[in-house]
């Protein structure tokens, strides 16, 4: 892997890889996915993960986001090693300290935008008052405030990924995954969001996103990039190019 530079963020450490590996069963073998992966995220940072298809994005970021277990190696999120955990305790670690923002939004239609919003807030039995001042707070925080009876399918795609993106916050996560959050907006949308994103860097948010899109990762003051399931760049945009 090559690093161009030593990347100074002055926040303790929110993701540590540590020699991560991710391997499947195959016929009587075994297909390794991640070969050996170092990255270290602190707290604040906006980092891009870019690469082909196959390269190993999404097995990663399954493993960032605790849906799913390292076969070797150690991550540690926000201090603590999740590697070894079971489905329980995987289940806490993302409710309580990742945040997801998903290219189809994955919003439920049939709750209004606020009931959307609550929902993690609610699992974790928080009392009404209080569910609504947090979710009335972060709605505003995204533009959405005139919105919070309407329904997803009354909303456009922007719309929606705004009030997935308050929904992710929603219980203050360490971390905030974001998977082609773009991918299924027009380039209007597409860069109103960007400029949301780049705002809740701006505020400290720590924060990783998954993109194809060149022009997005150029945004981005940080990328890594990846290739046959290794990293092999890690670097401001400029130098990828």
């Amino acid at each position: 892997m090559t690093r161009e530079r030593e990347w100074t963020a002055a926040g303790e450490p929110v993701l540590e890889l540590r020699a991560l590996e991710k391997e499947f069963p195959l016929g009587g073998g075994t297909l390794r996915i991640l070969h050996g992966l170092d990255c270290t995220v602190r707290a604040g940072e906006l980092l891009g993960i870019v690469g082909a298809s196959g390269s190993g994005k999404t097995t990663l970021l399954n493993i960032l986001g605790c849906l799913d277990r390292p076969t070797g190696g150690h991550y540690f999120l926000d201090g603590r090693d999740v590697s070894g955990l079971d489905d329980d305790e995987l289940a806490r670690v993302r409710n309580r300290s990742i945040g997801f923002v998903f290219q189809s939004f994955q919003l439920i239609p049939q709750l209004s935008v606020l009931e959307n919003v609550e929902l993690p807030l609610f699992y974790e039995g928080a009392p009404r008052r209080e569910r609504r001042g947090r979710c009335e707070e972060l709605l505003a925080s995204v533009g959405m405030s005139h919105r919070l009876g309407s329904y997803p399918t009354q909303l456009s795609g922007g719309e929606c990924q705004r009030v997935a993106i308050a929904r992710a916050l929603v219980n203050r996560p360490a971390l905030l995954l974001a998977d082609e959050p773009t991918g299924n907006l027009d380039s209007k949308n597409g860069a109103e969001v960007m400029a949301l994103f780049r705002r809740l860097h701006a505020d400290g948010k720590t924060i990783v996103m998954v993109t194809h899109n060149p022009e997005i990762a150029a945004q981005l003051p940080r990328v890594v990039e990846m290739h046959d399931g290794r990293i092999v760049r890690d670097a401001a945009p400029a130098v990828l190019a």
